[in-house]
């Protein structure tokens, strides 16, 4: 664990275990630092950033390590979200438990990664882009007409009354006193949650210096040289697909449970949109700046959309702009002023920089 801290945050072995005593002592503080200063809502905002960063990474496989631009990610999340929800809801009269329904619903996401990267090998590029575009709008229609003439999904209305999560004999739906200390739900959920997106980018760092993360990216430079070398190119694209979808899929069935309701609504194209900015604007490759802009990616939202009302109050006496307009409008001139900024990502990967730089024309 030390050493996968190292390589997250760039240090020096020295001070690993220093980085790793008080990164654990904020992280376990920080709902209620968050709850006691802004409110108990921007905990929830938090449980959304963290799931957004399993999805980010999840994606960072796929666009990051292999160069396979995928538009139709969010497909997989609503697979495990999906899954989830008609396992564990009256939809069916099956209540499955959590420990059972997730992982399903990681495995069916790989089923489906596996079934959209098999048909997708030749293609790259905006190619790709497009199949994967169209596969992800085919998940999102066909959910939203599974209601006739046998309801399967419940079509536009979507499934509500999904189990909450329950975790060692206690739901984490309704607040818990553990040890004398009361945690709500929200914090209830951002502890499980942050210990998955902990799992993800273990696994992250493991693949991304192992003989499938070179192989992966030999591919992203060259794939005939690649396949030249002796790369068997096909698996290792499939397994790309896959484990991305996996991630996806786990991160699905969590937002299933932490909701309690999903609907065809949540998995349009603008979420698999969201979740590739997080990846290109972070830094693409790099784990540390892909975590660092799906936090940033969700709090700078939520918090023009909450400042944009109290402004015009407090300037013009009232709202001329709806803020849910005027926080598009922000968000989008904050995309354009980074990417101007700094195209390679806020905390780009090493070998990125350096082909950037070198891909750079020369100043006269």
């Amino acid at each position: 664990m030390r050493n996968a801290l190292e390589r997250f945050l760039m240090i020096d072995k020295r001070n690993a275990w220093l980085a790793f005593a008080l990164l654990s002592i904020i992280l376990l503080a920080l709902p209620f630092a968050i709850d006691g200063l802004f409110g108990r809502g921007w905990v929830r905002v938090l449980d959304f950033a963290l799931l957004y960063i399993m999805l980010a990474l999840g994606l960072n496989i796929v666009v990051g390590y292999a160069g396979l631009l995928d538009l139709g990610y969010v497909a997989f999340f609503a697979v495990g979200a999906y899954c989830y929800a008609l396992l564990g809801s009256p939809q069916f009269g099956i209540h499955l438990p959590f420990w059972i329904v997730l992982p399903l619903g990681a495995l069916l996401a790989c089923f489906f990664g596996v079934l959209l990267g098999a048909p997708t090998l030749r293609l790259r590029g905006d190619y790709l882009a497009i199949v994967t575009l169209g596969f992800g709008e085919i998940i999102r229609i066909f959910l939203n007409n599974l209601n006739a003439p046998i309801n399967i999904t419940n079509g536009p209305q979507g499934i509500s009354i999904i189990d909450s999560i329950h975790v060692g004999g206690f739901s984490l739906g309704r607040a818990q006193e553990i040890f004398g200390i009361a945690f709500p739900a929200v914090h209830l959920h951002y502890y499980l949650f942050l210990i998955f997106t902990l799992l993800v980018i273990f696994v992250s760092l493991r693949l991304q210096d192992s003989r499938i993360g070179r192989a992966w990216a030999a591919i992203r430079e060259d794939e005939i040289a690649a396949s030249a070398m002796g790369i068997n190119t096909r698996n290792i694209k499939l397994l790309a697909f896959a484990m991305g979808a996996t991630f996806g899929g786990l991160a699905g069935g969590l937002f299933a449970g932490f909701q309690g309701f999903i609907s065809p609504e949540s998995f349009g194209l603008t979420e698999s949109i969201m979740i590739l900015c997080m990846v290109v604007l972070g830094g693409m490759g790099n784990i540390g700046g892909v975590v660092f802009g799906g936090i940033l990616l969700v709090v700078i939202p939520e918090l023009t959309r909450h400042l944009a009302g109290t402004a015009q109050q407090a300037l013009l006496g009232k709202t001329v702009i709806d803020p849910e307009s005027l926080r598009m409008l922000m968000f989008g001139l904050a995309l354009i002023l980074i990417m101007l900024w700094r195209p390679a990502g806020l905390w780009p990967s090493s070998q990125r920089r350096r082909e950037l730089t070198a891909s750079a024309p020369p100043s006269v």
